[in-house]
């Protein structure tokens, strides 16, 4: 997938991953599972942040959000991070991020099923 429009889920990710661990399945699911814990705090931490209009308190969640997606293999949502946490940094956020939020929610969801898929399909293995 292009940078413009990336994969919810890169698996490769994971099983790159996986393959770094030893095939230590358990240990990727353990760090999805608390990716899925964390990364929901985040999320409310940026959607305050950009529902408040407030540009240095939406840098490190978005940081965080980020950088823990892009580990996981949820690239959509590491993209849509990498632009929000781009905004803060510049101190301006613009109008029509109830939109932006939105996209943001739907793509935490996506990434979060696909996550949860990837582990059930593990467990059926």
């Amino acid at each position: 997938m292009t940078e413009s429009n990336p994969q919810v889920l890169n698996e490769a990710v994971l099983e790159e991953l996986e393959a770094s661990v030893q095939g230590d399945r358990a240990f990727i699911v353990d760090l999805i599972e608390t990716y899925l814990a964390d990364g929901a705090s985040h999320m409310v931490d940026v959607v305050a942040a950009m529902t408040a209009g407030d540009a240095s308190a939406l840098v490190r969640p978005a940081h965080t959000l980020k950088s823990s997606s892009a580990t996981v293999g949820a690239e959509r949502l590491a993209a849509m991070a990498r632009r929000l946490e781009a905004a803060g940094r510049s101190g301006v956020i613009e109008a029509g991020l109830g939109d932006e939020a939105a996209r943001l929610d739907v793509a935490w969801d996506e990434a979060a099923d696909a996550l949860r898929g990837w582990i059930r399909r593990g467990e059926d293995t």
